[in-house]
């Protein structure tokens, strides 16, 4: 008898813990369903966003058209042209308004000795041409610049190098520095210069290439030749013009 009391009495406790678990699940399950009413979770299948993205992209928005480099500097260079037209326009224009109000004066007046005069062939030769050939010396060492060319789109500076001091001097031509009139650092190459120079005062000759393209408006060159590795002798030049 006592035994199956005891038997009744963990049924009934194990009926109780079992309808208390499941009365608060339910309650839990209730909190939470009112708690997240009114949210739904998002779409994400893949298909369906594809579809959208089909269906909402315009015509005019399937991709991004690329340009060239070349025809972006093509475009570029025809704007700073457009815009150089321009100015030269209104400068024009500015100037035939003052020369209405000017009295005009006689061909002798004009005349400078400094003026470009035509060259044999027609073309106006310009003065700058008269300031070559250009040395710089230091230490005994003499660079000189005798003229320039232009060719195979190449400006060269035929340079000379003389060294009549007691002592070889070597050089690192990759030191060569080369800038404009605007202050912009340029590219050069040498060839025929020898990379050391003997004490015997001997001459040699070569040129300094520097590509067309990268002078644009430029009209005079700079030039420094320091001497390697010690760089105790500095030789510059300035006003080298540039032909066309």
């Amino acid at each position: 008898m006592k035994f199956n009391s005891t038997v009744a009495l963990t049924l009934i406790l194990l009926a109780m813990m079992l309808g208390a678990g499941f009365v608060s699940s339910m309650w839990g399950f209730t909190i939470g369903h009112e708690a997240l009413k009114g949210i739904t979770q998002p779409d994400v299948r893949p298909t369906k966003k594809l579809v959208n993205d089909q269906q909402g992209a315009s015509p005019g928005n399937e991709g991004v058209a690329m340009l060239r480099e070349a025809e972006i500097l093509a475009n570029v260079n025809a704007y700073i042209k457009g815009k150089g037209n321009e100015v030269k326009t209104d400068n024009n224009s500015a100037k035939d308004s003052q020369d209405e109000s000017t009295p005009k004066s006689s061909p002798s007046d004009n005349e400078s000795p400094n003026a470009d005069a035509p060259s044999p062939d027609g073309t106006l030769a310009s003065t700058n041409s008269l300031n070559l050939p250009i040395k710089s010396q230091d230490k005994g060492v003499t660079l000189e610049v005798t003229s320039t060319s232009v060719q195979g789109g190449s400006l060269l500076l035929n340079v000379s190098l003389k060294n009549e001091g007691s002592d070889s001097v070597r050089f690192l031509y990759s030191f060569l520095n080369v800038t404009d009139d605007k202050g912009r650092a340029l590219s050069a190459i040498t060839e025929g210069l020898p990379g050391e120079l003997p004490a015997n005062g001997s001459g040699f000759s070569g040129t300094v290439s520097i590509p067309t393209a990268l002078l644009d408006d430029a009209k005079a060159l700079s030039l420094t030749l320091t001497d390697y590795p010690d760089q105790k002798l500095k030789l510059k030049m300035s006003e080298i013009p540039v032909t066309r």
